[in-house]
C-alpha cells in the first residue's frame, strides 16, 4: 500500500512539474541566411516596424496563459538571435481549439491553459 502511494505521489509530481515547461520552435523563410547574434539582448521588440525590413523567420512559443508578455518575449529573443534577425515583432497569441470553448474556459477558468505565441523575425535592410 505504501509502494502504490509513493508511486503515485512520484507519478503526479513528475506530471505537474512538466507542466510549466516551455516548449519554443522557429521557421526560416529565405534562402539568404544571416549570421546569428552573439547574445539575445541584441533583439529587439518592436510592435510595429516602421523602417526597411526583412521576414528571416517566425519563432514559436507554448506557455502557460498567465505567463506575462514580457516573459513570452524574452523566451522568443534567443531564438530569433539564432536566426540572425534583428528584431520580434507582430506577435500574435492562440490559445488551443479546445479551450477557446466558452463552456469549458467557465468551467476551468483557474485551470491549466497552454497558449501559442508566434512572432515574425525581421532583418533591417540598408537602403542605398
Amino acid at each position: 500500500m505504501k509502494k502504490a502511494y509513493l508511486f503515485s505521489l512520484t507519478v503526479v509530481t513528475v506530471w505537474l512539474a512538466g507542466c510549466s515547461l516551455y516548449s519554443i520552435d522557429f521557421e526560416d523563410v529565405p534562402a539568404v541566411s544571416y549570421p546569428a547574434k552573439s547574445s539575445p539582448t541584441q533583439i529587439l521588440y518592436l510592435e510595429r516596424v516602421d523602417r526597411p525590413h526583412e521576414i528571416i523567420g517566425y519563432v514559436k512559443v507554448t506557455t502557460e496563459r498567465r505567463t506575462p508578455l514580457k516573459e513570452v518575449i524574452e523566451k522568443l529573443k534567443p531564438q530569433a538571435a539564432l536566426l540572425g534577425g534583428d528584431a520580434v515583432t507582430n506577435i500574435e497569441s492562440d490559445a488551443s481549439g479546445f479551450w477557446k470553448r466558452p463552456i469549458i474556459s467557465k468551467v476551468l477558468r483557474n485551470a491549466y491553459i497552454r497558449v501559442n505565441y508566434r512572432a515574425q523575425v525581421v532583418a533591417f535592410t540598408k537602403n542605398l
